[in-house]
C-alpha cells in the first residue's frame, strides 16, 4: 500500500510592526507549507519579505493568507464586502505577496482565505466567487485551500481553478463539518496529545470526533496547526513527529 502523503500547513508572518506574533523561524522548521499573512489581517512588508525570504531557504511552499482588510480584529470579524471590491482586495493581497516571495527566490503556490473570509466563503457562494474570481485573474492554476464540503470547490471548479481539501487539527468541528465559532468555549484545542492524535487520525482515517461527539469525515490533503497560539511550536513539532511516526509522510501539495 502506498503511504498517505500530508501536507502540514501553519499560518505565519503575522507580526505587525513592532508587535510580533508566533515563531515563524521555528515553524518554518516544521511545517511544508506557510501560509503568509498579506497585511491585511496581519504582517507588514519587512515581516512579508522575512518570512519568504526564510521559507524560501527552507524549501517550504509559500500561500497567500488573503483576509479581509482588518487589522484591528485579526480578520477575524465577518463583513458584507462587494464582490468587486473583494476580488480586488484579494488580487491586491496575492500579487503583494507573490511579488516579494518572487524577489527572494521563491513564488505563491496557493492561496488560503484566513478567519472570518475563510469561513464565510465555504458557505457564501457570491463571496466564493469573487475570491476565487481574483485567482482565476492573477493565476489559474493557484490552487485555493479550504474545508472539505465547501461551497469553494464547485465555484472554483466552474472557473477552472483547482481546490484541495484542509483539516485543522487544533479546532473543534461543529456535526455539519465546520469550525466551532471562536467565539465558542474549546474552539481551540490546545492540548499537545489531543492535538497530536486529531492530526493522525484525520490523516489515516478521515475522520474527526464533532465538539457534540458526532464522527464527521475530513479526508484532506493538508492539515493546519494554527501559529499564533502560545504554544504553537509545541503542537506543531508533535503533530509532525506522530505523523511521521504513523508511517504519514509530509509533503506539500503545491
Amino acid at each position: 500500500m502506498d503511504p498517505m502523503v500530508i501536507d502540514l500547513n501553519a499560518d505565519l508572518g503575522e507580526g505587525f510592526g513592532i508587535w510580533r506574533l508566533g515563531d515563524d523561524l521555528a515553524l518554518l522548521d516544521i511545517v511544508t507549507s506557510a501560509n503568509v499573512a498579506c497585511g491585511f489581517h496581519a504582517g507588514d512588508p519587512v515581516t512579508i519579505r522575512r518570512t519568504c525570504a526564510a521559507a524560501v531557504d527552507r524549501g517550504v511552499a509559500i500561500g497567500a493568507q488573503v483576509s479581509y482588510r482588518d487589522l484591528a480584529g485579526f480578520g477575524r470579524r465577518e463583513m458584507d464586502v462587494e464582490p468587486e471590491e473583494l476580488c480586488a482586495e484579494v488580487l491586491y493581497q496575492l500579487a503583494a505577496v507573490d511579488g516579494i516571495a518572487r524577489a527572494m527566490g521563491g513564488r505563491v503556490s496557493y492561496v488560503k482565505p484566513h478567519g472570518a473570509l475563510y469561513n464565510r466563503v465555504c458557505r457564501d457562494r457570491e463571496q466564493a466567487a469573487a475570491v476565487v474570481d481574483a485567482v482565476a485573474d492573477y493565476n489559474p492554476s493557484l490552487p485555493v485551500l479550504t474545508l472539505p464540503g465547501s461551497v469553494v470547490h464547485e465555484v472554483a471548479a466552474a472557473a477552472g481553478v483547482p481546490t484541495v481539501r484542509e483539516a485543522f487539527a487544533d479546532r473543534a468541528y461543529t456535526a455539519a463539518g465546520t469550525l466551532v465559532s471562536r467565539r465558542a468555549a474549546g474552539a481551540v484545542v490546545h492540548d499537545v496529545e489531543t492535538v497530536s492524535a486529531r492530526a493522525v487520525r484525520m490523516a489515516k482515517e478521515g475522520l474527526v470526533t464533532s465538539a457534540d461527539g458526532a464522527e464527521v469525515p475530513v479526508a484532506a490533503r493538508s492539515i493546519c496547526v494554527h501559529g499564533d497560539t502560545p504554544d504553537a511550536v509545541a503542537l506543531a513539532r508533535a503533530v509532525r513527529d506522530r505523523l511521521l511516526e504513523a508511517g504519514v509522510v509530509l509533503q506539500a501539495f503545491a
